[in-house]
């Protein structure tokens, strides 16, 4: 069965950090480009990164609220993908969700994803 799962959410205070991680199973994400998405309660899904299949290639939509606390990356021993959050701010609090399409490039459109994990949830408060 083929399916992304989350795993590394919970409670973290502000200033602090959590590394998100998005496996998968029954498939290998080498051939997937694979994002991470966020949604906050009453807001829509935003894009947050993402790593292209071909050469590795991380990409970070344009969102002055994370500039610089983010960072996307494989682990291609464990067909993982990993969000590393930094200084984390409330306003992080979200239900992180990871996707995967088999393109070599990230898409612009988050309707070309294929596959989406569960999520998980991040809560930041002191």
């Amino acid at each position: 069965q083929v399916q992304l799962v989350e795993s590394g959410g919970g409670v973290a205070q502000p200033g602090g950090s959590l590394r998100l991680s998005c496996a998968g199973s029954g498939f290998s994400l080498d051939l997937y480009a694979v994002a991470w998405f966020r949604q906050a309660p009453g807001q829509e899904r935003e894009g947050v990164a993402c790593i292209s299949s071909n050469h590795g290639s991380a990409y970070y939509p344009r969102s002055r609220s994370m500039e610089g606390r983010i960072t996307i990356s494989r682990d291609y021993a464990e067909n993982m993908v990993h969000l590393r959050l930094e200084n984390l701010k409330p306003e992080d609090t979200a239900v992180y969700s990871c996707a995967a399409v088999e393109w070599g490039l990230c898409p612009l459109s988050e309707d070309h994803y294929e596959y989406w994990g569960q999520g998980t949830q991040v809560t930041v408060s002191a």
